[in-house]
């Protein structure tokens, strides 16, 4: 698959997607490669830390990182590593790693493809748990 030829989305801001890089629950992180265009293990996590969503990247977006938007997807099972799901956003949380403010947009999947997010417009209407767990 040629990564690059994803396109953003249908209607952005509110309809875009995403590619996978980690699965849900994974203690591995993946990363496309963008000279390869490959999806590689970056490390394994060495900590009791998971990843409690699903977690990729809107293509062809930029941000103040240099890199794609990052996105958090909110679904009950794993997605796999490379698969493009269509979301809606939910909200952005304001995160900072070792090279400073790291935004991160968390999504739910498009109600064309579940209505299990249908009544969750925004971050308040995530159970509180989900929200913990984020953080």
């Amino acid at each position: 698959m040629s990564f690059e030829l994803v396109p953003a989305g249908k209607s952005l801001p509110d309809d875009f997607n995403v590619v996978i890089e980690i699965p849900m629950n994974s203690g591995i992180k993946y990363e496309i490669d963008k000279d390869s265009n490959s999806l590689f293990v970056d490390r394994l996590v060495s900590t009791a830390m998971y990843y409690p969503c699903n977690y990729g990247y809107i293509p062809h977006t930029l941000c103040g990182d240099g890199d794609a938007a990052d996105v958090l997807v909110v679904f009950p099972q794993p997605v796999q590593a490379g698969s493009v799901i269509r979301c809606r956003p939910l909200g952005v949380l304001k995160m900072t790693d070792e090279a400073g403010e790291d935004a991160k947009i968390v999504a739910v999947p498009h109600d064309k493809l579940t209505t299990l997010y249908s009544n969750v417009k925004t971050l308040q209407d995530l159970p509180e748990i989900t929200l913990k767990q984020i953080e």
